[in-house]
Order: C-alpha cells, then sequence, then structure tokens
C-alpha cells in the first residue's frame, strides 16, 4: 500500500467515525447545551491524545532504532529536538483549535434545529468551499468544480428549502455557516501539517478548543453535575473517537493529500451521518430530501473528476 493510498483510507476511517459521532452529539445534547458539549469533548480529546504521545514516540523511537544499521547506532546519536519546542506547532495548534472550535460550536447549535442526516449532508458543503475559498490564496479553480458548487447549491435547496419556500431553518443556517469553519480547518492544517508533528498540533488544537468551550460554557451555560453525568457517555465517544482518533488522523492523513481531494473523501461523513441517523435514531427523509442528497453526492464525485475529463464529456 502507498503513502498516499493509505492516506485516502485513513480519512475515509475519519468520515465514517465522524457521521457515526453525529448520532452523540445529538444524544448528549439531549442533556447539555452546545458549548459544554463543545467543550467535554475537546479536553477529553486532547487528555486522550497527551497519554498516548508518550507511546507513539516510544514506539516510533524503537521502529528508529530498529532500522539503523548496528555500526551506526553503535555511533553517538545526537539528541533530536523535542517536537514541542517546533516554533510552527503553537501557531498551529492555536488556529487548528480556534477554527475547530467555532465549526464544533456551530454544528451543535445546528443539531438542536435540524436532523443528524441533514447535519451531515450540510457540513459536507465544504468540499467545494475549500477550492472556492482557494481562489483567494492562490490555488485555480477547474471547471468542474465551478459546476460541483451549482449542484450543491441545487441539492441544497432541496434538501433544506420547503417547496416555495426561499429560506434556510434556523438549525440548517448555523450548520452551513459550520461548513465554512471547517473549510477554514481544512485549510489550516495543509498550511501547518508538513511543517510539524501532527500529533501534537492536534493534541494542542483540543487543549485550545477546550479553553475556548470553558469560557463560553460558563458565560452562557454553566452545566449541572447531573447534566454532564447523563451526557457522559456521548461526551466520551464524541471526545475518544471523534476528536482524539479520527481529528488526529485527519491531521496525519491530510499531510501531503491536496485539501481538496481530502475534503472529497472527508465529505463521506454524510452519507455515514444518514446511515447512522437511520440505524440509531430512526429518523428518515422524504423523496425531496433525497433528491437534495442525490445531487450533493453528484456534486462531490465532479468536484474530484480531472478538469480535461470533464472537458471532454463536455465537448461530446
Amino acid at each position: 500500500m502507498t503513502l498516499q493510498t493509505r492516506n485516502y483510507f485513513l480519512l475515509l476511517i475519519t468520515a465514517t467515525i465522524w457521521g457515526s459521532g453525529f448520532v452523540a452529539q445529538a444524544l448528549g445534547m439531549e442533556h447539555v447545551s452546545p458549548f459544554t458539549f463543545t467543550w467535554a469533548r475537546s479536553i477529553i480529546g486532547g487528555l486522550f491524545l497527551l497519554a498516548v504521545i508518550p507511546l507513539l514516540d516510544a514506539w516510533t523511537a524503537k521502529q528508529n532504532q530498529n532500522a539503523r544499521a548496528p555500526a551506526a547506532a553503535a555511533e553517538p546519536q545526537k539528541p533530536a529536538a523535542s517536537p514541542w519546542k517546533n516554533p510552527r506547532l503553537w501557531p498551529g495548534g492555536f488556529c487548528c483549535g480556534t477554527a475547530l472550535f467555532i465549526a464544533e460550536s456551530l454544528q451543535q447549535f445546528g443539531l438542536l434545529y435540524t436532523t443528524v442526516g441533514k447535519a451531515g449532508f450540510l457540513t459536507s458543503l465544504y468540499v467545494v468551499l475549500v477550492p472556492v475559498i482557494g481562489i483567494f490564496i492562490g490555488r485555480r479553480t477547474s471547471l468542474n468544480v465551478w459546476a460541483a458548487v451549482i449542484l450543491a447549491v441545487a441539492g441544497l435547496y432541496f434538501l433544506c428549502m420547503k417547496q416555495g419556500e426561499f429560506e434556510l431553518s434556523l438549525g440548517d443556517s448555523l450548520v452551513v455557516a459550520c461548513a465554512f469553519a471547517f473549510t477554514i480547518h481544512i485549510l489550516v492544517i495543509d498550511r501547518f501539517a508538513p511543517l510539524v508533528e501532527c500529533v501534537r498540533m492536534s493534541c494542542l488544537q483540543f487543549f485550545v478548543g477546550s479553553v475556548w468551550g470553558f469560557v463560553f460554557m460558563f458565560i452562557f451555560e454553566p452545566p449541572t453535575l447531573e447534566a454532564l453525568r447523563a451526557a457522559l457517555p456521548a461526551m466520551l465517544y464524541a471526545g475518544i473517537l471523534s476528536n482524539g482518533i479520527a481529528y488526529t488522523l485527519q491531521v496525519v492523513a491530510q499531510n501531503g493529500v491536496h485539501p481538496t481531494i481530502a475534503s472529497i473523501i472527508l465529505s463521506t461523513e454524510s452519507m455515514a451521518s444518514v446511515f447512522f441517523g437511520w440505524l440509531i435514531m430512526n429518523e428518515s427523509m422524504n423523496a425531496r430530501e433525497l433528491i437534495g442528497c442525490a445531487l450533493m453526492m453528484t456534486a462531490i464525485v465532479l468536484a474530484q473528476l480531472p478538469a480535461s475529463v470533464f472537458k471532454r464529456l463536455f465537448k461530446n
């Protein structure tokens, strides 16, 4: 398996975990408010990685030692500088953590007013937002991506708007705003991941998010001990799996993968969210909403087609 294939596979695992995490988020907010849930999942994810990092360091050191020739191993080795001292790590962790906190909080509030399935599909709008915003940072966008944008907007209309109406519900609007925040998060990772040790940056982003969450939680929605206890299983699932494991896999796997391709693979969380919403929460979608889903999935596929293929199809 090539490194690129491995990274694609890790991104697919990430998307599947995120899709199931929508259910945990919805169930957790039956007991606590959005900022509380965001704080909890962030601090749990950060603590989980803080415990895992020494194990990963020991495993990496052993692999490196086994890879060295005996003669080279006998030579005195210069102690490597601590990855925590990388000057780019802390700005990267702060920027990623702030973007992630905003995205997760908007998603949590949106889930109060919309279904798990719709939230999953609307969040996946970042698949077209990433290349569109990339224009403003010097990345060219091909014709097929613009076609994908049009299809995604059409899908959004069928998915979120009732016939004859031209407005989003509050929950839908919040999740669309969340998609913009996740777009920034993906682009920030694309900027910093090649420059730092990825697991440490992921750990830092969670602690940054937990600080933001702690502040907003106690300003707007101080939780009770009973509520925290009731929401604990959902918070542990989101904190360990969705944050600690999945977001770390994203940071690691996105290193060296074009952000648009990464966003396309990650957007499959929308399919997982619909599946788990149906499996666990008995949610269903009507025909109009299913048409919207189909259009958005077509947009996702179209966005990843090489521009040359699209041009040949268009000419024919």
